[in-house]
């Protein structure tokens, strides 16, 4: 997601919590939650993983990285699937005004790299790169 911090609004009444006030004696209140808050992370990461439940049969959530994963199901193959379960996806994030960063989607890859693995349709695995480094 595009700075999925700045995506979630500030409950009214925390607004005032947010104050900060500058040398020239102006105050600026944030509206969206900053990431300084040290309950930001964990208040980020419950609202997406609450959001996607739903889907929780082939959506998984990190944080702000979203993995949708498909199968052949109900004589679908595995692409008719995946492309009903992005088509959900991506209406999720429009009813919630989520906003996808497309530098960092990747569409129909059967890997993808996460936290210096591959993800797949076999599981995780190393990045190779990284093993070659360790075993030199």
């Amino acid at each position: 997601m595009v700075d999925g911090y700045y995506q979630l609004l500030m409950r009214e009444s925390d607004i005032p919590l947010t104050a900060v006030s500058t040398p020239s004696g102006m105050l600026w209140e944030w509206l969206v939650m900053p990431q300084r808050l040290s309950n930001a992370p964990a208040t980020f990461n419950r609202l997406v993983t609450q959001l996607f439940r739903p889907m929780r049969q082939f959506v998984q959530t990190y944080f702000d990285d979203i993995f949708v994963h498909s199968r052949e199901s109900e004589g679908k193959t595995a692409v008719e699937a995946h492309l009903g379960h992005l088509r959900e996806v991506l209406l999720c994030m429009r009813e919630y005004r989520l906003y996808a960063n497309i530098n960092k989607c990747i569409f129909g890859a059967e890997d993808i790299p996460f936290l210096d693995c591959f993800l797949g349709k076999d599981g995780v695995r190393a990045d190779p790169e990284k093993v070659c480094a360790i075993a030199q």
